[in-house]
């Protein structure tokens, strides 16, 4: 029997964490988006056409209309390309739009009542954690100082490192607690849940909405504290390092090139400006454009575009050879795309950063930073420490 998305306004407000709840899909950014719960079917992305025409060919019944409604597929996938990539199609999905609107889609025979009548649990704290790197310090500054050589060495421009916490803790860790904080930390960023992977990340990789198409890359890196004028400083400093701007034109040359074969017209600002997020704070420089006709799906995108040298490194396929030599571990989803698409291919995709993978009483925590030919491995150190604690004390609230 064919699958049959039905869409129908609602008339009452909703919390997208709380649809989410435990084990539901999240992609929102101040409580617009999108959530869902259940699972009417999960699609396989070894191909994104396929994968996109899988989801077109679920029926709908749509009464609102416009780009989240009708069946729509969620995913957060590995950071290394094509390696166990998939949609999950819930049996029902709650969206909310910048304008108010409201609506509910269910995919098959089932009662969205119990899903949006639900309330979060009270929260259960761990009482006792353990925190350990995955590398020592001295061990992860030699992996920085190997990039570092690549690099000067010609035929890189830049390679991303990431370094890894594991946090164990006495009790499961409590993802709608977890999601809650997250989004009270990280005010507009992109909250996502899918499965164990939760993430704040204040990086778009790619939205899609009809034919206008937007980018937000992040690159450069700068610490905050609890002084405003000394933020403004160093914001300051960010925006005036040789270093930071260097690394980030590599990101915005990327993005636009890549993007740039889909496009009717694509520009981006002419100045990058200061990204500020808990307790560190990034070079953004928004990009956007109007999808030449037919529109790409946003899955076709994605495909372009991840990873990214804000991600990975330039070249990407030197990049990449180089961070599998270097780095201890997989990153698992770490910096991997995550977000949701459509059966008419709209969509919104972040970076999968600022995130942490949730298994019982597990938590694994990556940060990343840029290693450029003059990069100063302790400086590293300090700012995948930063990127770490900001994570940490969304998970750890003793």
């Amino acid at each position: 029997m064919t699958l049959v998305a039905r869409t129908r306004s609602l008339d009452h407000d909703v919390d997208l964490l709380a649809v989410a709840g435990a084990d539901g899909v999240l992609v929102a950014r101040d409580g617009v988006g999108l959530a869902g719960r259940g699972t009417a079917l999960e699609i396989d992305v070894a191909d994104v056409e396929e994968a996109q025409a899988a989801l077109a060919a679920i029926g709908v019944d749509d009464e609102v209309g416009g780009p989240g409604t009708g069946a729509v597929g969620f995913g957060a996938w590995p950071f290394l390309r094509g390696a166990g990539r998939r949609l999950r199609v819930p049996e029902v999905i709650v969206g909310r739009d910048d304008r108010g609107s409201r609506w509910v889609t269910t995919v098959g025979d089932i009662d969205p009542t119990p899903v949006l009548l639900d309330v979060d649990p009270t929260p259960v704290l761990p009482e006792r954690v353990t925190v350990q790197a995955t590398q020592s310090a001295d061990e992860w500054c030699a992996a920085v100082v190997a990039g570092r050589d690549a690099v000067q060495a010609g035929g890189l421009r830049k390679v991303v490192l990431a370094r890894e916490l594991v946090v164990e803790s006495d009790r499961p860790f409590d993802r709608p607690g977890v999601l809650r904080r997250l989004a009270d930390t990280f005010p507009g960023c992109v909250l996502a849940a899918v499965d164990g992977f939760v993430c704040a990340s204040p990086e778009t990789l790619v939205a899609r909405y009809g034919d206008v198409v937007r980018s937000h890359p992040l690159a450069g890196t700068a610490p905050r504290g609890g002084d405003p004028s000394a933020d403004i400083r160093l914001a300051a400093g960010l925006l005036a390092s040789a270093k930071d701007r260097a690394e980030h034109q590599v990101t915005i040359d990327f993005v636009h090139e890549t993007l740039l074969p889909w496009c009717s017209f694509l520009d981006e600002e002419a100045e990058p400006s200061v990204v500020g997020v808990a307790n560190v704070q990034h070079l953004g420089t928004m990009v956007e454009g109007r999808l030449s006709d037919p529109a790409p799906s946003v899955l076709e995108l994605v495909e372009a575009l991840h990873p990214t040298p804000a991600v990975a490194g330039d070249p990407r396929d030197a990049a990449l050879d180089l961070i599998a030599r270097l780095e201890t571990g997989e990153r698992g989803r770490y910096a991997g795309p995550v977000g949701w698409v459509d059966g008419a291919g709209n969509g919104h995709w972040a970076v999968g950063i600022r995130s942490a993978e949730l298994a019982g009483t597990e938590a694994r925590l990556w940060a990343g930073v840029g290693i450029v030919a003059d990069s100063d491995p302790r400086s590293e150190l300090e700012e995948t420490r930063a990127k770490l604690q900001a994570m940490l004390g969304t998970l750890v609230r003793l």
